[in-house]
């Protein structure tokens, strides 16, 4: 059993302290959110992530997992610290450093026994020896000793728990390997393999991970694109490439772009390492250039099967970044959304987790509606933006009486172009060149 001590409880910091106790070990989580902290403390889940609230509870019951804003109380018997707060993206794209920071002068300041702080934020190649020199110059070199480790995250906003307990990967890099060897030790009840590098390769295979998914998708939708030029099937095309073992089938669904807490602001931060060490970005930019005109698609898309968007009435179906989240952050339907109210349009839509997340960002003349049917009355269009399972089985001969005109664009395309067709809609996927 160790005591383990968790800073930020966002998706990554709360998973990681609340499946650390669920091991066996006492872990407490700080935030310096009163407000986040004090529902947690009152079993009130700041985030929704399947499987997560059920640990809690339990570890929580059990006195293994606690929750603070107190700095001192939090690094008192700690051996190892985590930080896990966020490095969301500055204005040119490079990471912001400022809550990494902030945790590290908070840890300087109260470390009064020897600990091994954990980076556990995606964090910049160079942030592990950047906070070594941080914590040396603050406490002027009178301080107990510490080492740091960097352990990246891979988890994946609704399956976090899962990922956590069954990883593909545990990845640690440091420049003292007995640190390394202790940090490991925390994971070896996880069976999982295990990579030990030094502490900047660690950091860039978080980066390079990423970066690599979110190409692979703007390369099936690049791809998506030109099929509907010459009339090719893309969901075809993904599986003759998935078939082969060098490509594999995973990430190569097209549909209208990625978004999120992770991919956005990493290969946003990737490309701005890049142009500060003197290379030049051109896969990453194109990266992310084709995402965003992803987006841009959608509506023109709408705009050609509608005649023009200004009154038109759209229904819109998911509003999280992906299915089993209801994170919104960078989120391609909000995007779409603007856009499309910003040409007139009027807006309603549906998910069922992140309506709270939706009226905190989106236009206000969007209506929130309570479930899947009240989207599409009188709707001139409707459009499938984030495939949760319940919208797989919808009644669409209902759907097709309460729309005023029968026009279908599937984001994901999630379902059957014939089917609807036959229904009488006017289907329209992405890369589906003979629906189009």
């Amino acid at each position: 059993m160790s005591q383990i001590t968790v800073i930020g409880t966002g998706y990554v910091g709360l998973v990681t302290g609340a499946c650390f106790s669920d091991l066996g070990n006492n872990v407490i989580c700080l935030d310096i959110d009163e407000k986040r902290i004090s529902d947690l403390n009152h079993g009130i889940m700041p985030i929704f992530e399947p499987g997560l609230e059920e640990i809690v509870e339990r570890s929580h019951k059990a006195g293994r997992l606690q929750f603070t804003v107190n700095y001192p109380e939090a690094l008192r018997d700690a051996e190892f610290v985590f930080i896990a707060v966020g490095t969301p993206s500055g204005s040119d794209g490079e990471a912001d450093m400022s809550y990494v920071e902030q945790a590290v002068i908070q840890i300087a300041d109260n470390m009064d026994h020897p600990i091994i702080i954990v980076d556990k934020s995606t964090v910049p190649v160079g942030t592990g020896d950047w906070v070594a020199d941080i914590i040396q110059k603050y406490r002027d070199g009178h301080m107990p000793k510490f080492q740091v480790v960097s352990n990246p995250e891979f988890l994946r906003e609704g399956s976090a728990v899962a990922d956590f307990m069954h990883p593909e990967r545990i990845v640690l890099g440091s420049n003292d390997t007995e640190a390394c060897d202790r940090v490991a030790e925390l994971y070896a009840p996880l069976r999982a393999p295990m990579l030990v590098t030094d502490i900047r390769t660690a950091e860039m295979i978080k980066y390079a991970s990423n970066a690599f998914l979110a190409t692979k998708i703007s390369f099936i939708n690049e791809i998506a694109n030109i099929c509907e030029s010459v009339g090719a099937n893309v969901i075809d095309v993904a599986r003759g490439m998935g078939l082969d073992n060098r490509i594999g089938s995973k990430f190569l669904n097209a549909g209208i772009g990625w978004g999120g807490s992770c991919f956005p602001k990493d290969v946003k931060a990737l490309a701005h390492i890049a142009v500060e060490y003197g290379t030049q970005p051109q896969l990453l930019q194109a990266v992310i250039d084709i995402n965003q005109t992803q987006r841009r698609r959608v509506v023109e898309k709408l705009n050609r099967m509608l005649n023009g968007l200004e009154g038109k009435e759209i229904g819109i179906l998911g509003l999280a970044f992906k299915p089993d989240t209801d994170d919104m952050r960078e989120s391609p339907a909000a995007d779409i959304i603007r856009y499309l109210t910003n040409e007139k349009a009027i807006i309603r839509a549906y998910d069922p987790e992140a309506m709270e997340q939706a009226k905190k960002i989106l236009p206000k003349e969007v209506v929130l509606c309570d479930n899947p049917y009240q989207v599409v009355e009188n709707a001139d269009a409707l459009l499938l933006a984030t495939e949760w399972n319940e919208f797989k089985q919808l009644d669409f001969k209902k759907i097709h009486d309460l729309m005023r005109e029968k026009n279908i664009l599937d984001g994901r395309n999630l379902w059957d172009p014939e089917r609807l067709s036959e229904l009488g809609f006017t289907y329209v996927g992405v890369g589906l060149g003979k629906y189009i």
